[in-house]
């Protein structure tokens, strides 16, 4: 049972950029976070932004890989006995992303990304639902992308991944939703304002035409605040100069 005062908000794929907004904005709500990755180092950034945010707060770091069932279900598992029954968890995990077409696709490479980018977020779903089915709440919030709603010519690999995720977000939230878990599929229809991002688009970077992520998380925050008469399952997200067609 959860003892805790404060909510217990446990982050997968807590690295730099989005990952830290996350723990930063969490823990200035007052929640305990916890941020896991395969490393670290992989979550230094998020660690640090926790705790400034929160000095009095309760911080985390459990070593995880998203691509392995066990060390996922293992590594929830620790959050819960050092800090309470998880409240929150936000599966922020990428797997890694070969753009190119169909028949250069691998089967192995499939079989990463859908570990990753599916069973990964079906692994950590598990490990926190009975907790939250017992005490009557809990919110679990995926990261996503355009991809979970169109392919492309050369996105079989990713859009397999996201639309999978997205699928069993849907199943997922029709589920439990009766029961008091609040299931929401985050869709970032954007570039963020991250390093890479900066670095890939170079002299053409334009901060106006990327999403901060400071102001992403706060709408993950929002999500999970929602009242239980109306529950997003489905949110998108894009700057306002951002080009859209669904």
């Amino acid at each position: 049972m959860n003892t805790s005062i404060k909510p217990v908000c446990a982050i997968v794929g807590a690295g730099e950029g989005l990952g830290a907004s996350l723990a930063r904005v969490f823990a200035a709500d007052g929640c305990a976070v916890a941020v896991l990755s395969r490393t670290a180092g992989g979550s230094a950034e998020a660690l640090a932004a926790a705790r400034k945010a929160n000095p009095s707060g309760r911080t985390l770091y459990v070593q995880a890989d998203a691509s392995k069932s066990d060390s996922l279900e293992a590594g929830l598992g620790a959050v819960a006995s050092e800090l309470g029954a998880i409240d929150i968890l936000i599966y922020n995990v990428r797997g890694s992303v070969a753009f190119k077409p169909p028949l250069e696709s691998s089967c192995d490479e499939l079989r990463e990304i859908l570990d990753v980018e599916v069973v990964g977020a079906f692994a950590a779903t598990r490990a926190v639902l009975p907790a939250m089915l017992e005490r009557g709440h809990g919110t679990i919030l995926y990261s996503s992308a355009t991809a979970a709603l169109r392919g492309s010519a050369n996105g079989l690999l990713y859009a397999t991944a996201k639309f999978g995720l997205r699928g069993m977000a849907q199943s997922v939230a029709k589920a439990y939703a009766a029961k008091g878990v609040h299931v929401a599929h985050l869709r970032l229809d954007c570039d963020l304002d991250v390093p890479i991002v900066r670095e890939m688009r170079g002299a053409s970077f334009r901060k106006e035409n990327t999403a901060q992520t400071d102001d992403v998380a706060q709408t993950y925050l929002w999500v999970h605040k929602q009242p239980r008469s109306a529950w997003s399952n489905e949110v998108e997200l894009r700057p306002y100069t951002e080009t859209w067609t669904i």
